[in-house]
């Protein structure tokens, strides 16, 4: 049978960008793509960058205070949102069109509309047309899900929260993951009142537990008002803001309410049902390790299957797919081991276990240090960093670290490089310290804070 395409990929986010881009490149294939919003997908548009550009902007009053406190005659006037906003939509429209060229140079042929299957080998376009593809990749992503009882009361998520006409003067933000935590530190530290409602017990959940506290208390120190073990019970309008009664008292109105309670998988109406596909119970794909589902033509990468939500995860999968089914050099990406940064203030970098996780698998020690970093405590400033590494007592190799303290997403990198290498903590120890840094505390660490058995 005669296709329209080697390959036809359902989303441009950064999964499905880069397996087009080298299919298409590299080896070959005849590629089409279709996004029905912006191409880029979460991560560009809406997602990691412009996030992280706020947290740059949200940074500036600390950064103000501290140069007054280091002799700087220093000031600093109020934040203009339009302003940020107007910058903030150049450089996503510049980032598109990167990622348009991107995909022109590399010869695949880009529709923009939404697309859904009709077959095994079946695309139908939004515009009524049908094309044909020996091999289908879905990379749609995710969403963010604001539960029923609270749709249509007009409250946000973090795909319209870079869309606002204006800054708000207070927000709720309910929510305790990452992207809870994150937009929390980001308001407050663009002058906004800042409550945040989760309704376990600490933030972050999955994450290791002495790191989570440390950003609890942080965050707390910082000014956000961080209510635990609290959830929305009453939701209205009042006044041109949103009245919100909480399970514990804590009631009142707010000019903004943002929800990030979760994010779910973007497989709603693809046509998945009719091939036979089964889904998770969240609407993830279900994938073998080379991201083939149970139709083999059909394949998924990215938050569409719920394996690692990162970016890039996304594009290591979609890289991997591209060279498995057209470079012929069969290859999966390891999700065992990845580096990864929460952005809040103070920031949180991770690779590796947990202690509780290490703890559950054998015996380990703890290596742990809180301190004043010299920058923050010359400015008078309270902040504490955090360091540790967990390590297995057997081999000696270092199973996890977690840093909290700013910056701690550059260094993290580095030190996923010596953990995915399988580095011991006596090859930390043979390492130079660089002084005077807060990272040198990684390789000065000598006697465990404490053990456990297994």
């Amino acid at each position: 049978m005669a296709f329209d395409y080697d390959l036809f990929v359902i989303g441009g986010g950064s999964g499905g960008v880069r397996a087009a881009r080298i299919a298409s490149s590299e080896h070959g294939a005849r590629v089409g793509l279709a996004e029905e919003y912006r191409m880029g997908g979460t991560c560009v548009i809406r997602g990691c960058v412009p996030k992280k550009l706020m947290v740059f902007a949200s940074g500036f009053p600390g950064a103000v205070a501290d140069a007054c406190a280091y002799g700087w005659d220093a000031q600093i006037g109020e934040f203009d949102w339009s302003r940020f906003r107007a910058k903030l939509d150049g450089e996503l429209d510049r980032l598109e069109g990167l990622y348009r060229a991107g995909l022109e140079r590399a010869g695949v042929t880009v529709f923009d509309c939404r697309a859904t299957l009709a077959g095994a080998h079946e695309i139908r376009l939004a515009d009524g047309r049908e094309v044909s593809a020996k091999h289908i990749l879905i990379a749609t992503g995710g969403k963010p899900v604001v539960p029923e009882a609270w749709q249509g009361q007009g409250v946000m998520t973090s795909n319209e929260v870079f869309l606002m006409e204006a800054l708000p003067k207070s927000i709720l933000i309910v929510g305790g993951g990452y992207i809870a935590s994150e937009f929390a530190c980001i308001f407050n530290g663009l002058g906004v009142d800042t409550t945040q409602f989760y309704r376990g017990a600490q933030i972050l959940r999955g994450f290791d537990e002495e790191a989570r506290g440390h950003i609890a208390h942080e965050m707390v120190a910082n000014g956000i008002n961080l209510c635990l073990g609290t959830d929305v019970k009453e939701m209205e309008g009042r006044n041109g803001q949103t009245w919100v009664k909480s399970t514990t008292g804590h009631d009142r109105s707010y000019d903004a309410v943002l929800f990030a309670t979760g994010r779910k998988p973007n497989t709603d109406g693809l046509g998945l049902g009719a091939l036979g596909l089964g889904l998770k119970a969240n609407g993830a794909i279900p994938v073998d390790r080379y991201s083939q589902t149970a139709v083999p033509s059909v394949y998924a990468v990215g938050d569409v299957t719920d394996r690692a939500n990162l970016t890039p995860v996304a594009i290591r999968e979609g890289h991997a797919f591209a060279d498995t089914v057209f470079g012929g050099t069969p290859r999966f990406f390891d999700h065992g081991l990845i580096p990864t940064a929460i952005f809040t203030q103070p920031e949180y970098g991770t690779v590796g276990m947990t202690e509780e996780d290490a703890r559950a698998a054998g015996p380990v020690d703890v290596y742990s240090a809180a301190f004043r970093p010299m920058h923050s405590l010359f400015a008078g400033r309270d902040n504490r960093a955090m360091m540790k590494l967990i390590v297995c007592r057997k081999s000696d190799k270092v199973l996890g670290c977690h840093i909290v303290a700013e910056h701690a997403g550059e260094m993290i990198q580095l030190a996923g490089v010596a953990i995915s290498m399988g580095a011991t903590k006596a090859e930390f120890d043979r390492t130079l310290a660089v002084h005077p840094t807060m990272a040198e505390e990684l390789v000065t660490m000598r006697t465990a804070t404490r053990s456990h058995t297994g």
